[in-house]
């Protein structure tokens, strides 16, 4: 059994007629810790190395390096269980529409409705990737817990994209029931506002002149100024989340009124976007104080950007409210298949559509990863003794693939984008459901 064990945890080291190993693989191999599975089940002796490196913190980020691959989901699922059951968190943040987040958490929480429905209206625009297989487990793991235990574990959406009618919505039913003397104006303010499924909604709003979006993104935040203006003297959580509905509204809005055409403004929506979505996650540690594990791509959980395009990650402005309480793990992988656009067609809409890449190139970061002589495994870059970490810090094609492909591959430095890194030598396409 032990040989078994073995055999598939480790993948013997290259050789090249008797050469003396690379001192940074040697390095490296001797800071990596084995990584049993990437598969939710099954012990969690192996992940005690990541619980000690977690530490204290009350958000943890689980990067992917694609947003298709099957063992980066997987793999999310998995440390959240270890980190339930171990180091008392119970919430788990995706990259994901806010009003996503409360619907799927209200099954979670009772089990009403039909999951995968839940799913298939939720999970819509670029969000259609996170309409899995993988997450339906999570998702039935998460409620078959709440159903045995007392302490209830809750998900929830940071993002501020897609467009979402829903919200709208619950912010005019509270007013009407809450604050009538308000409502005309919220009507008034909130009119000609996106309605329809989460996918009309998105492509009707982002069709309207420019002029017409910031209209509404102006006055989208006099709603929430206005709601603001009447907090309750003594405290309501029913009124504290209608505002930060209101205050989604006006996020969603804002980032869609931004100029596409404009490179510069493009910038801007992508550094709106970030800060945004750690002010999200922020304010549900403060509402609800639960220990939060995040998942969403490397290059959001990062704490510094590997392009000039993308001037300042979700990672940087976490760690700026949550000091070392924030620890940030990315991931990346040495070839395999995942779910992408693709960025080449011509296609109204674009397909979906899977792709294969590997082995990385010799001047990549996954060639010299890849030559540590195991199948997957976790580093703590802060501790990783030279000569690996000087070249740790030296920035290389890494793959880091969104939600487009294919596209330049961006140069990465490991060390100062994360604290943690899990290598996993091969991926395979995730798993989509029905639409």
């Amino acid at each position: 059994m032990l040989l078994a064990v073995l055999s598939v945890l480790c993948v013997p080291p290259a050789r090249a007629g008797g050469a003396s190993p690379d001192p940074v693989v040697a390095a490296l191999t001797r800071a990596a810790h084995p990584l049993r599975t990437t598969e939710p089940t099954g012990g969690t002796a192996d992940l005690a190395p990541l619980g000690r490196a977690v530490g204290s913190s009350v958000i943890v980020s689980v990067g992917e390096a694609t947003h298709g691959s099957h063992q980066f989901f997987t793999l999310q699922d998995r440390v959240f269980r270890y980190l339930v059951r171990h180091k008392h968190f119970t919430s788990f943040a995706r990259e994901a529409g806010w009003n996503a987040g409360q619907r799927i958490n209200d099954w979670v929480l009772t089990g009403r409705g039909d999951i995968r429905q839940i799913m298939r209206e939720v999970f819509q625009s670029s969000d259609r990737l996170w309409n899995n297989q993988e997450y339906l487990d999570l998702f039935r793991w998460m409620r078959a817990h709440n159903v045995l235990h007392a302490r209830k574990v809750q998900f929830t959406g940071n993002d501020i994209a897609p467009v979402e009618p829903q919200l709208y919505d619950r912010v005019l039913d509270y007013v009407a029931r809450e604050l009538p003397e308000l409502y005309p104006a919220v009507e008034e303010l909130y009119s000609g506002h996106p309605t329809g499924s989460v996918l009309a909604a998105t492509r009707e709003f982002t069709a309207r002149p420019q002029d017409e979006r910031l209209d509404l993104a102006r006055r989208a935040q006099q709603v929430y100024a206005l709601l603001k203006a009447h907090r309750p003297a003594r405290y309501s959580a029913a009124f504290e989340w209608v505002l930060q509905d209101a205050r989604v509204i006006a996020q969603d809005t804002r980032f869609y009124s931004f100029d596409s055409s404009d490179d510069a403004q493009l910038i801007q929506q992508d550094l709106y976007r970030d800060s945004q979505m750690a002010a999200n996650l922020t304010w549900w540690y403060e509402h609800t104080r639960s220990k939060t594990l995040l998942a969403a791509h490397d290059g959001h959980v990062a704490y510094v950007s590997n392009s000039p395009y993308y001037p300042r990650p979700e990672g940087a402005f976490l760690r700026d409210q949550f000091g070392k309480r924030y620890t940030s793990i990315r991931t990346s992988f040495g070839g395999g298949s995942f779910l992408a656009y693709d960025a080449d067609s011509v296609q109204t809409p674009v397909p979906l559509d899977v792709f294969t890449v590997g082995p990385p190139a010799p001047d990549s970061n996954e060639y010299t990863l890849n030559k540590v002589p195991y199948r997957d495994y976790l580093l703590d870059l802060r501790t990783v003794r030279p000569p690996a970490r000087k070249w740790l810090t030296v920035a290389r094609p890494t793959y880091e693939i969104g939600v487009l492909w294919p596209v330049p591959l961006p140069d990465t430095a490991l060390r100062p984008s994360s604290d943690l890194l899990i290598h996993l030598r091969h991926v395979d396409a995730a798993h989509l459901l029905p639409e």
